[in-house]
């Protein structure tokens, strides 16, 4: 994939290499994320302090500081009662690497981008779009608190609902620049009819819509219920009285275990299935690059529904968790390609730099 994003225009070469660092970087985040959240780790720093935060406790009296003030939080005493100073260091350092990452993500990002900016060899356009990104990489870290936040005073975890939030707004984040990247290679229009463009675009929506399905699923701890395939609580469709027991029944799509492994099985169906018919077309059409990228997205689809199948049959054991979300990002990255190589605009032929040249 780096391959692809890094065709060779030496103008542009610089800006590319810091974009597919900033991915790669994110990409790193979302794994520690998940691992944090596998073990149970993400309350186990209860203040936000995005700057001397960055320091972790250095000796001892610090070192009883953070576990005192992890002992008032409900998550302590309910479920860890009794826990060594050991073990809540080995919680609070999946946590304290996670947002570590976070702020090394900031810099990484900002201070290329400023360098960038006063050489101008941005363009008008890219400029805007790395600003909005630069923004949402800002509102991330306030979403990542009001996460943590939501379990701090009244419950044991996290709110499953911002838990989802914070994962989305990272890979809307991480989809940006990958877009972004995709823009700057310079490529041949890929011949395509408008159902081809129509269903890349369903599929990267449809994929937005499991993770966060996915996310909801792992903030409910529903993979560790339900641990049958393909039937689910005896039924290949449990009844509408199982699936809609709670009131209002919207509430259930977003709250329901059962209902939410449900939603989760049957968009990962559809998404298989839209997948296979996105490629049938692609090659049947000649659709040149966009068939070899068709069939790549089936591969990672098929690839994540057995993941994903294992994931559930073995009660989510680590290992098959945070292999299933690093698929899931690539099954992203691949819908991602497909959906700008199909998009009806193409890329400017001119430099990042070249309207400023013209206008000295």
């Amino acid at each position: 994939m780096t391959a692809l994003l890094l065709q060779q225009r030496p103008d542009n070469r610089a800006v590319r290499w810091w974009l597919v660092t900033i991915v790669v970087l994110i990409a790193i985040m979302a794994l520690v994320g998940a691992a944090t959240r596998l073990t149970e780790s993400g309350l186990s720093i209860v203040e936000w302090k995005p700057v001397t935060g960055a320091l972790p406790p250095l000796n001892p009296a610090q070192w009883n500081e953070a576990f005192e003030a992890y002992k008032a939080i409900p998550q302590y005493r309910e479920l860890n009662a009794g826990m060594t100073l050991g073990e809540f260091q080995t919680i609070f350092w999946w946590e304290w690497t996670h947002r570590l990452l976070g702020r090394v993500i900031g810099v990484a990002f900002l201070l290329p981008f400023l360098w960038f900016l006063w050489r101008g060899v941005l363009r008008a356009d890219l400029r805007l779009r790395l600003w909005l990104i630069f923004g949402l990489g800002a509102l991330q870290g306030v979403v990542g608190w009001w996460m943590v936040a939501s379990g701090l005073s009244e419950r044991v975890e996290v709110s499953h609902h911002r838990l989802a939030t914070h994962l989305m707004l990272a890979l809307l984040i991480f989809a940006g620049i990958v877009w972004t990247l995709r823009r700057l290679v310079d490529r041949p229009p890929s011949p395509a009819s408008l159902r081809l463009k129509i269903t890349s675009v369903a599929l990267l929506v449809l994929t937005f819509v499991q993770i966060y399905l996915g996310a909801l699923l792992a903030g409910l701890r529903a993979g560790r219920v339900y641990n049958t395939w393909p039937e689910i609580d005896g039924a290949l469709i449990p009844s509408a009285g199982r699936l809609f027991f709670d009131e209002p029944w919207w509430r259930n799509l977003f709250d329901n275990t059962l209902t939410v492994q449900f939603e989760h099985r049957m968009v990962a169906y559809a998404l298989f299935a839209l997948a296979i018919l996105h490629a049938v077309d692609a090659v049947r059409s000649r659709a040149g690059a966009a068939a070899s990228g068709a069939l790549w997205l089936v591969a990672a689809v098929t690839l994540q529904a057995v993941l994903g199948i294992l994931t559930l049959l073995h009660q989510v054991p680590i290992p098959l968790g945070l292999a299933h979300q690093a698929v899931a990002m690539s099954v992203l990255t691949l819908a991602v390609f497909q959906a700008e190589r199909l998009a009806a605009r193409r890329v400017d032929p001119k430099p990042i730099g070249a309207s400023l040249a013209a206008a000295r």
